[in-house]
């Protein structure tokens, strides 16, 4: 039975590891025989790398060897001032600091922040949309090397075309064509950086400026529909039927007084591709220019249309005080607004008690009259191609009229 040699254990590197036991002994090893371990040969793209990045470093630089001792160069170089090592760059004001360099670059400032303002928008009908209070973006901060900061978004706010923007009494802009941009308030001038504070006696400045706050302004937004014609008339004259039936626009339609508060507006087409903007005016009553019944919030809205058709009332008895009423309250209301282009409208004239009143509404107005029916579509043709002459007549005389 052969013997066994015995060994023993001994932990290296975390690890068991065995050695024979005529090694403990004296008896060298094989890797102790065959003499010293070579230095370990490095490979060349690591050699580089060590090499450059010693040499980025400041404190790594390879020194020029001292001139000979007795010479003259030897006695300059111990005049020379020692050469001071280069600070750190400082993370808080971004500075870059490097020898290479001919200066010291610090970043440049901040950009300001964004702007905000108004843009007029055929998609958008209403200013219910429009939130009571706005922020622009902010900014961004300046970057090492010498890299600015983003600047600000601009916020813009989409509002109805004919939005009026008021500064408390004082109107500033009338977004009444589609695309039009008003800057309701700029943003804040940006900061300076360390650059802008560079100087020969301050290579390196750690003095920087901080970025302006924005604008601030408290602005009204007022809604004027923008329309080619105006239906104008007292409450029920059947303003709304009329719109309905000339065009594809469904407001309400009912049997009792202002069921209409807002306007709407219809488009009415033609052969020729013209389109006409036809907007229907809540009802108005005596007195409206003071406020009475909604009246002045009706009537900014008729300052819009360039043509105003009165809708008239055939079945009420003395329907030519109606025409009467209406002129009276635009022209208290607005100097010369009654005086635009405009026809009567008879409606209802499908109703008996409506017949006898036609003949004396023509001799009162000289027979320029329209009759028509807006439920049974009577002589509706008349009143479309009297529309279409008034809107020719003004878009000769303005041609920078709106275009729908």
């Amino acid at each position: 039975m052969k013997s066994k040699t015995p060994v023993a254990l001994r932990r290296k590197n975390s690890r068991e590891e065995t050695v024979p036991f005529q090694e403990k002994q004296g008896v060298r090893s094989r890797r102790h025989r065959e003499g010293p371990s070579r230095t370990r040969r490095l490979p060349l793209h690591r050699l580089l790398c060590l090499l450059m990045v010693a040499f980025k470093q400041p404190g790594l630089r390879a020194q020029p060897a001292p001139p000979a001792a007795g010479s003259s160069q030897a006695a300059l170089h111990g005049l020379r001032r020692p050469r001071q090592e280069p600070r750190a760059p400082q993370e808080e004001t971004a500075l870059r600091e490097e020898t290479e360099e001919a200066f010291c670059g610090p970043s440049p400032s901040a950009c300001p922040s964004g702007t905000r303002g108004q843009r007029a928008d055929q998609q958008v009908k209403s200013l219910s949309s429009v939130l009571s209070r706005y922020q622009g973006f902010d900014g961004e901060d300046g970057g090492r090397k010498n890299c600015f900061g983003r600047s600000g978004s601009p916020l813009y706010i989409r509002v109805p075309v004919g939005t009026l923007v008021k500064e408390g009494s004082e109107v500033v802009a009338d977004l009444s064509h589609p695309g039009e941009e008003y800057v309701a308030a700029v943003g804040g001038a940006g900061g300076k950086g360390n650059r802008f504070f560079l100087a020969n006696n301050s290579r390196a400045p750690v003095t920087c400026t901080p970025g302006q706050p924005g604008q601030e302004r408290v602005l009204f937004l007022e809604l004027k529909t923008v329309a080619h014609a105006g239906l104008v008339g007292h409450p029920n004259a059947g303003k709304s039927s009329l719109l309905r039936a000339i065009s594809n626009a469904k407001p309400a339609v009912a049997s009792y007084p202002f069921t209409t508060l807002n306007p709407h507006v219809g488009i009415v087409h033609y052969e020729d591709h013209k389109q006409i903007a036809v907007a229907d005016i809540p009802g108005l009553i005596r007195g409206a220019h003071q406020n009475r019944g909604l009246g002045a919030s009706f009537l900014r809205h008729i300052e819009r249309c360039c043509v105003l058709l009165f809708v008239v009332d055939l079945s009420a008895p003395e329907p030519w005080t109606q025409v009467d009423d209406l002129k009276f309250e635009l022209e208290q209301y607005s100097a010369g607004l009654a005086e635009r282009p405009h026809a009567v409208v008879a409606n209802k004239v499908d109703l008996p008690r409506a017949r006898a009143n036609l003949p004396r509404l023509q001799a009162r107005l000289g027979g320029k009259a329209i009759a028509l029916s807006a439920v049974t579509g009577e002589n509706l043709e008349a009143l479309l191609w009297r529309l279409k002459e008034l809107h020719d007549l003004h878009a000769a005389a303005e041609p920078q009229m709106l275009r729908w």
